[in-house]
């Protein structure tokens, strides 16, 4: 066999390789974002006595919010807004812009509280008196600087800063209480109002 052909081989069998290695680092990278995706929504689950997740919520003048995740918990309706965000982030009520520092780099993105306000007031038109509540939650690769902006929580933190539900606790009866049979019937009107959302959420 010829140096030429022997050479073509070689560059062949090395392509092959490096294809094998990025299928599997694509395997694992997809394998990770399900597993991350399964445990934020088991998560979830512990504090909800029901939950939709990607959903659109009717904006009130023909449009429509994508939403992350809608729990009813026995305070009422939580939004969530689910962000991936790595690095150091200085945020504040006031700034039109947050920035993230990692790796040497500098990096800015729109401040979520306007976005999460305009979802919780969608989804309080829906359900009338019932309580809603909006929280902006971000991954633990990420930290945020000199404090926290107004609804904002690390993943870390949901879990001291929601109660577990007892589903057999909650669970509808004739006698359970007024708020909270209101609470159900609001939810059901909500959830009759969403649509899927072609976005996906962010897996935590």
């Amino acid at each position: 066999m010829t140096e030429p052909s022997l050479a073509l081989r070689g560059l062949g069998a090395a392509a092959g390789i490096v294809l094998v290695g990025l299928a599997a680092v694509g395997f694992v990278r997809r394998y990770r974002r399900r597993a991350r995706r399964r445990a934020l929504l088991e998560r979830l689950g512990r504090f909800a006595l029901e939950a939709v997740h990607r959903v659109q919520v009717p904006d009130g003048m023909g449009g429509f919010y994508h939403v992350d995740h809608l729990l009813l918990t026995p305070r009422g309706v939580l939004v969530l807004d689910t962000r991936r965000v790595a690095g150091l982030i200085f945020g504040g009520d006031q700034m039109s812009e947050w920035t993230v520092l990692a790796r040497g780099r500098r990096e800015t993105f729109d401040n979520p509280q306007p976005a999460l306000y305009d979802r919780i007031a969608a989804v309080k038109a829906l359900v009338g008196e019932v309580p809603v509540e909006g929280l902006i939650v971000f991954s633990n690769v990420g930290r945020v600087a000199k404090g926290k902006p107004k609804g904002v929580v690390m993943l870390e933190e949901l879990d001291a800063g929601l109660a577990p539900v007892d589903l057999t606790a909650h669970a509808p009866s004739s006698d359970e209480p007024a708020e909270a049979a209101t609470a159900r019937t609001a939810w059901a009107g909500l959830v009759a109002h969403l649509r899927p959302s072609p976005h996906e959420f962010t897996n935590l």
